[in-house]
């Protein structure tokens, strides 16, 4: 089957989950139904096909694609351009996840109306559903929702910030940090954003602003109170070349089974095992007779 194909009822891990499109005023009736939000990053087809197919809310076209896929120390060296191709290659993989793409250092940095610019060609040229901005901007995210523009806000450890908070250090450990980020993320959530992020706070603070705000938290390291988890695809499957942070949990060891097969291939491509006869092409009957009758009458010099 092609990997472009979508045959009626096929590829789902389980077949009872529906194929209707997640929003992002279904995340908000998933907060008010408490159902958790599953979410995950995402880069490319195949993997987004593979998390969509699998029944995972939203997917993130996150900037860590400039550490886990472009080899970057940071996130901070991603281009617009290389998130909206991303983007694009996520969004025509998926039927029912809510795509969201992350909006990268620089592009929302400057004006407002830069900023907006840009978030207007992820939904337009890239089919983003929504963009994601780091930090309290408000003002920004007003103006996106104005624009028609679906926000997720991203507070707590923000990694765009990582010069600034010198390293990945976890955020509001303080009991005034602690206020200041759930009024950051009040002010959000009043501006219009959808959802927001919380990355890298103490469980006890992820679970008072998600208590307390109207919208779904969805969190990375901030503890199992909030209405939603993310993950980064290549820490879940152990594709990362790091030890992992605490707050990750790996569900499979796809390193160690790539890396097997690919020894695998390489052993029997030496050893002369692959391909083998089976796996060859062969000349029909009648060609080969001919080939043999041409070489019998000297016509066809055999190797």
């Amino acid at each position: 089957m092609s990997v472009t194909n979508f045959p009626a009822g096929a590829g789902s891990a389980s077949a009872s989950i529906p194929i209707t499109k997640v929003t992002v005023p279904a995340l908000a009736e998933m907060k008010r139904q408490g159902k958790p939000i599953s979410a995950l990053t995402a880069y490319d087809y195949s993997s987004s096909r593979l998390a969509d197919e699998a029944g995972i809310d939203l997917l993130l076209v996150g900037d860590s694609l400039a550490m886990v896929v472009l080899g970057h120390e940071n996130t901070m060296a991603v281009t617009v351009d290389e998130m909206l191709h991303h983007t694009r290659a996520v969004r025509r993989a998926v039927r029912r996840a809510l795509v969201v793409a992350d909006m990268p250092f620089g592009s929302y940095h400057g004006t407002v109306a830069e900023g907006l610019a840009n978030a207007v060609r992820f939904i337009k040229e890239a089919g983003a559903e929504a963009v994601k901005i780091e930090g309290p901007r408000v003002e920004l995210v007003r103006a996106l929702t104005d624009a028609e523009i679906p926000v997720v806000g991203h507070l707590g450890l923000t990694p765009q910030s990582l010069h600034r908070m010198g390293g990945y250090r976890v955020q509001a450990r303080t009991a005034d940090t602690a206020l200041r980020l759930k009024d950051d993320a009040l002010a959000l959530a009043d501006a219009g954003a959808g959802a927001v992020v919380l990355e890298g706070v103490p469980r006890e603070v992820a679970a008072e602003i998600t208590a307390e705000l109207p919208v779904p938290t969805i969190g990375i390291g901030a503890g199992p109170e909030c209405d939603g988890q993310i993950l980064v695809f290549h820490d879940l499957l152990n594709l990362t070349f790091a030890p992992a942070a605490k707050f990750v949990r790996r569900y499979a060891d796809a390193g160690t089974l790539i890396r097997s097969a690919i020894e695998h291939y390489r052993q029997d491509v030496e050893h002369r095992a692959f391909p083998s006869d089976e796996e060859s092409y062969h000349l029909p009957e009648a060609a080969r007779k001919s080939m043999a009758a041409a070489h019998k009458a000297g016509i066809l010099r055999k190797a």
